[in-house]
C-alpha cells in the first residue's frame, strides 16, 4: 500500500511539474497592478481590448496619403522604419501621415488570446475608423515569413512545435535542453552580410525587443509563432486581386540574401499571385529599411499605384 501511495504521489508531482513547465505565465497587462504603465495613446476596440499607436509625419487632416504600418517580429509601434528614413522635405512632398501601432500583446496593446491571421485585419479596420482615416488608406508591413527547409535546424524545430503542438511553444522556447528559436535569440547566422553591415552602421539604437515584450514573450513572440506558422483558416495562395480595376496595388520587396525569410518563398508567392508587383533586391538581406533611399522608393511606388 505504501508503495502504491508513493508511486501515485510521484506521478502527481511529475504531472504538476510538467503542467507548470508547459503553462506560460499570465501576461503583465499594461495599466493593471504589476503591469507596465500606459504611456501611449490607445483606442478601445469592440471586444474591450486596447490598441496603442503612434502618429508620424504630417497631421492627418492635411496629409494627402494616410499609411498604417504593421511592425514585425520583436518590434512595436516605436519602429522607426518609415519616418527616420525619410527627410522632412520628402514627407512634405509626398504628403504622408503614418500611424504605427502595437500588434496585440506587443508594447502597450492588450493581448488577444483569440488572435487569428484574420483578426489583425479587423484590428486595423477599427484603428483606422477610430482615428478617422477615411475610406482610403495604405497598409505597409515588414517581416514574418518562413521558407521552412532553409532555416537553421533549431528554427525548423521551433516551427514544427508551433505548427503541430502549439501548446508546447512556450516550453520549447524557454527550456534549456535544446536550442530554441534562433530568430528570437538573434543568432548571427540569421543575418546576411548586408544585414550585419547595415545594423552596425544604422541600427545600433533601434533594439525594441524590451519594449515589444514588456507584457511577456508568450503573448507577443510565442503567439506570433503559433498564429503565423500554425494552421490557417484560409490558403493565401487562393487570394484574388483586391484591386481588379487598378484602383490600388500590392507590392512585395525582398532581398535575395535574406536569411530570416529566404527569397524562394517570395518568388513562389509572386509566381502564384502574378497581380503582386514583386521587387527583388540583389544582395539584399532582411533589414532592407536601412538601405539608403529604399523606403522613399517603396513609398513612391505604393502611392502612385503602379510598378
Amino acid at each position: 500500500m505504501l508503495f502504491r501511495i508513493t508511486v501515485i504521489l510521484l506521478i502527481g508531482l511529475l504531472t504538476s511539474a510538467a503542467y507548470q513547465a508547459f503553462r506560460p505565465p499570465p501576461p503583465k497587462i499594461c495599466g493593471t497592478p504589476g503591469g507596465p504603465p500606459v504611456t501611449a495613446p490607445r483606442i478601445k476596440l469592440r471586444d474591450g481590448r486596447h490598441l496603442a499607436y503612434k502618429e508620424h509625419g504630417l497631421p492627418k487632416d492635411v496629409a494627402k496619403h494616410k499609411i498604417v504600418f504593421v511592425h514585425g517580429f520583436t518590434s512595436c509601434r516605436l519602429d522607426p522604419m518609415i519616418v527616420t528614413n525619410l527627410t522632412p522635405e520628402v514627407i512634405e512632398e509626398l504628403g504622408v501621415y503614418v500611424v504605427t501601432f502595437d500588434r496585440p500583446g506587443y508594447g502597450e496593446s492588450d493581448p488577444d488570446p483569440n488572435r487569428t491571421p484574420k483578426s489583425l485585419a479587423l484590428d486595423i479596420e477599427e484603428l483606422a475608423d477610430g482615428l478617422g482615416l477615411g475610406s482610403r488608406f495604405y497598409v505597409m508591413g515588414k517581416s514574418m515569413g518562413e521558407a521552412y527547409n532553409l532555416q537553421l535546424p533549431q528554427d525548423q524545430w521551433a516551427l514544427r512545435v508551433a505548427h503541430h503542438a502549439p501548446w508546447l511553444t512556450y516550453w520549447w522556447n524557454t527550456q534549456k535542453l535544446f536550442p530554441s528559436s534562433g530568430v528570437i535569440s538573434r543568432k548571427r547566422e540569421t543575418m546576411s552580410r548586408q544585414d550585419i553591415e547595415l545594423v552596425s552602421t544604422y541600427g545600433g539604437g533601434h533594439d525594441l525587443k524590451k519594449e515589444a515584450t514588456q507584457q511577456g514573450e508568450f503573448e507577443s513572440l510565442h503567439r506570433d509563432m503559433m498564429i503565423g506558422f500554425g494552421k490557417w483558416e484560409f490558403d493565401p495562395m487562393d487570394l484574388e486581386n483586391p484591386f481588379p480595376n487598378n484602383e490600388g496595388s500590392v507590392h512585395l520587396w525582398q532581398g535575395d540574401d535574406d536569411k530570416k525569410v529566404p527569397v524562394i518563398l517570395q518568388r513562389y508567392i509572386a509566381q502564384k499571385l502574378p497581380w503582386i508587383h514583386y521587387h527583388e533586391l540583389p544582395g539584399g538581406g532582411h533589414v532592407l529599411h536601412f538601405v539608403p533611399g529604399l523606403i522613399e522608393g517603396v513609398l513612391r511606388a505604393l502611392l502612385r499605384g503602379g510598378k
